[in-house]
């Protein structure tokens, strides 16, 4: 019998495990399918986040065949491992923009505009570089680094978008979003640290903590309309776990598998579940829906040479301790926050690093909105997941808009000494419809796949504002799946934040 059974081992479940545990009164059974891999070399290394993708640590999840796209199905990358996504992802750093929290709560979401969250960001933050200390932590168990020493060309792109009107920031999570600079990231003294590493490895000896991996959660169970915990395979053995009457259940399985979770056990919308034969308990029909992402598009340059992504600077200027680019920036002057978010980083592509640079670029407020469907009643068939890529007009316009201002700093004159020629898409698209057909035949998943069972009080709301499913008790759902809208930016951050201020809502309830 425990006091809380977290589902999940990812962003959300391990923060949250880190932080309930630290009263030593309470009991938490933290349950993951996938097993504990933040010491594995490949994980370890940032320089290797290619060989992650697709491998065993990922559930290979991929998408419906995407209109929007030509009729492509693409890879949707999801982390099987203890520390969830963080163990596979790009480890930028990015919080968001003040407004992204702001809507959050402007649409009846009390307690989560941008000043309540901040807080939580801060908690959980130890930041090695510089920062204000009104927007940084430095005592928290995340480590967010930035390289120390820039390649010659990290400063020719920075100058290229300067260049072209961007403002030159180097605080992405500070005062403003806007600008051109250098990213954060999740890298502790050259290596990912996954929130398997900073939130779970140092608690290990808590007693009060069990954490069970290779343990595949395939129901939720209930006494009437009160959750009582979890039926898990662990192996070949099934066991069912239970929380105390006044426990909780706590749903951190991600924006894909929270809501599948969900459906499972008879929470979702009713037709859908009766079409699978299963026994409807709360008829929810916002859950799967609502699915946001960032969709992404690389413009690369060819060079006439090896890029030169060295530094001789003390010796050092190997991927550990370098930078990375990024810009952020509104599309139109009277926009509340960027739209637009790019990486500028050498190489034509990940297989070929030493010619050439990318410029990759993810519209940031996707107007199109797709689901999370069963196919079975299985719990372990994959779901049918849409994203439902470029379905309005706003967001075709928004990825043209993208690409040309990528173009606009690939092009610019910093850049002009080593580059040769644009080789993707190439000067033979120049109208709107060649460079939207380029996107609609290479885009991919911008890995932020967030919404699925948004927070709220409509009627396709799931969770409350203190997270709770709606119509049911001792349940609630605490991962990127309640972001309402998707934020500004990468969404690794934005769920450690949700789970810090859930662990804390969790605390009150008590």
């Amino acid at each position: 019998m425990y006091d809380y059974i977290i589902v999940g081992g990812g962003a959300a479940g391990c923060t949250l495990a880190h932080r309930l545990t630290a009263d030593r009164s309470v009991d938490v059974l933290l349950l993951e399918s996938g097993n504990p891999e933040e010491d594995r070399d490949a994980v370890k290394d940032p320089t290797r986040v290619w060989d992650l993708l697709g491998s065993d640590l990922d559930w290979g999840f991929e998408v419906e065949p995407q209109p929007g796209l030509n009729g492509r199905s693409i890879a949707w990358p999801r982390g099987k491992a203890l520390g969830g996504s963080t163990v596979i992802n790009g480890m930028a750093y990015v919080r968001g923009h003040a407004y992204d929290f702001d809507n959050w709560a402007d649409l009846g979401n009390d307690g989560w505009s941008y000043d309540d969250l901040l807080p939580y960001f801060k908690k959980s933050e130890n930041l090695t570089a510089d920062g204000d200390a009104a927007y940084h932590g430095t005592d928290g168990p995340l480590t967010v680094s930035r390289g120390t020493e820039p390649s010659e060309l990290d400063e020719m792109l920075v100058e290229a978008a300067e260049e072209v009107g961007f403002e030159k920031n180097m605080d992405f999570n500070g005062e403003q979003q806007s600008g051109v600079g250098y990213y954060h990231s999740t890298i502790e003294d050259g290596h990912r640290h996954s929130t398997a590493a900073a939130f779970i490895k140092p608690i290990l000896d808590r007693d009060n903590l069990d954490i069970k991996t290779g343990a595949h959660v395939t129901e939720l169970t209930f006494s009437g309309d009160t959750a009582t915990g979890v039926v898990y395979n662990e192996g070949w053995t099934s066991d069912q776990a239970t929380v105390a009457e006044d426990g909780e259940v706590i749903v951190a399985a991600g924006a894909i598998q929270s809501p599948q979770l969900l459906m499972l056990s008879g929470i979702g919308p009713a037709d859908h579940l009766k079409d699978h034969d299963i026994d409807v308990k709360v008829d929810l029909p916002g859950v799967g829906q609502n699915l946001q992402d960032h969709l992404r598009v690389n413009i690369a340059f060819e060079t006439t040479g090896p890029v030169p992504t060295r530094t001789d600077r003390a010796g050092r200027g190997t991927r550990y301790d370098r930078v990375s680019v990024g810009a952020f920036k509104r599309s139109a002057p009277d926009l509340p926050a960027p739209d637009m978010q790019f990486g500028l980083a050498p190489g034509l592509s990940p297989e070929e690093p030493e010619t050439g640079y990318g410029i990759t670029v993810l519209p940031l407020r996707p107007t199109s909105t797709g689901e999370v469907r069963l196919t079975s009643d299985d719990p372990y068939d994959h779901p049918e997941i849409d994203p439902n890529y470029l379905d309005t007009q706003k967001d075709v316009d928004d990825i043209i808009t993208c690409l040309r201002w990528a173009r606009r700093i690939g092009e610019a004159d910093a850049l002009a000494e080593i580059r040769d020629e644009e080789h993707l898409p190439g000067s033979e698209a120049e109208s709107d419809e060649e460079l939207l057909e380029y996107a609609r035949n290479t885009a991919v998943t911008g890995y932020h796949a967030t919404c699925t069972a948004k927070m709220g009080d409509d009627d396709m709301a799931v969770v409350d504002d203190e997270l709770r499913v709606h119509g049911l008790n001792n349940l609630r759902v605490i991962d990127a799946s309640v972001m309402p809208e998707i934020t500004s930016g990468n969404t690794n951050a934005p769920t450690i934040a949700i789970a810090e201020k859930g662990a804390d809502l969790l605390k009150e309830a008590q």
